[in-house]
């Protein structure tokens, strides 16, 4: 792989987004519900969030500001998911918590497409910190920008 030309190459260290995120416990129950999760655990009180709940905190990104896929200079039709990890830091956050996440660009990556054409490598990083500024979680997905055939 090779560093990336790609618009968003320019973006490498630079914080995108950022916004609170309450954990509530009903997103939590419907959260499990839909990944198929049974466990009572996931309609308690002080449920836990299951361990790829956080892939839905891009439902809370701001309104007010482009959308990731604008500020990458991304090409949806030519988008592909490459991966998500979920990284936590003692326990997993549970319902009623508050998470302040900050989601930036870790790198941009480029190698060629067995098809023809240069893919696109765009790892974003996002932390979530508690309110005393603690670090309980990172997620990074992996985005990849096809290259045109």
């Amino acid at each position: 792989m090779t560093t990336a030309t790609h618009p968003a190459a320019a973006l490498v260290d630079s914080v995108l987004l950022e916004f609170d995120l309450d954990v509530e416990r009903g997103k939590i129950r419907e959260f499990a519900r839909a990944t198929g999760a049974t466990s009572a655990v996931y309609r308690g009180e002080r449920a836990p969030i299951p361990p790829t709940f956080l892939i839905s905190s891009m439902l809370w990104e701001p309104e007010d500001r482009p959308s990731l896929v604008d500020l990458l200079g991304l090409d949806l039709t030519r988008v592909l998911q490459g991966g998500q990890e979920f990284r936590f830091f003692g326990g997993v956050p549970h319902a009623g918590d508050r998470l302040y996440a900050v989601v930036s660009v870790e790198s941009v990556t480029t190698k060629a497409g067995k098809r023809g054409g240069e893919m696109t490598f765009v790892v974003l990083l996002t932390r979530y910190r508690d309110p005393e500024g603690r670090v309980v979680a990172e997620a990074r997905a992996t985005v990849i920008e096809r290259g045109r055939s």
